[in-house]
């Protein structure tokens, strides 16, 4: 029975979880937006609605696994479990694995820079 307990289970259906993120950013983009910030400064920096979605379940393993912030081989394989679990969102999940989102701020691949 215990291994029931710890096995990751899906949370909703990619529709739900859709709307949640879909709410969540323009949530973001209300509070920035009234914060007096423009918006064609900071709308592509925001995630997409999958790309939402997809950290959202990252975040969801990360707790479940006692909160400590993975690796890069467990960023990998969470993410790419995420792939598979949903595959509408391979592609959110292969694009935010790659190099090109590193110039986001919220993006965890983001490289410190030495400063």
């Amino acid at each position: 029975m215990a291994n029931e307990d710890q096995t990751p289970r899906r949370r909703a259906s990619l529709e739900v979880l859709r709307a949640e993120a879909a709410d969540e950013l323009s949530v973001l983009v209300h509070e920035r937006l009234r914060a007096g910030e423009d918006p064609w400064e900071f709308m592509d920096d925001l995630p997409s609605v999958d790309e939402l979605v997809v950290y959202l379940l990252r975040a969801e393993n990360i707790a479940a696994d006692g909160g400590s912030r993975p690796n890069a081989s467990r960023h990998y394989r969470v993410l790419r479990q995420i792939a598979i679990d949903y595959p509408p969102l391979t592609r959110a999940v292969w694009s935010l694995l790659g190099d090109a989102n590193t110039h986001r701020r919220w993006d965890p691949t983001v490289r410190a820079e030495a400063g």
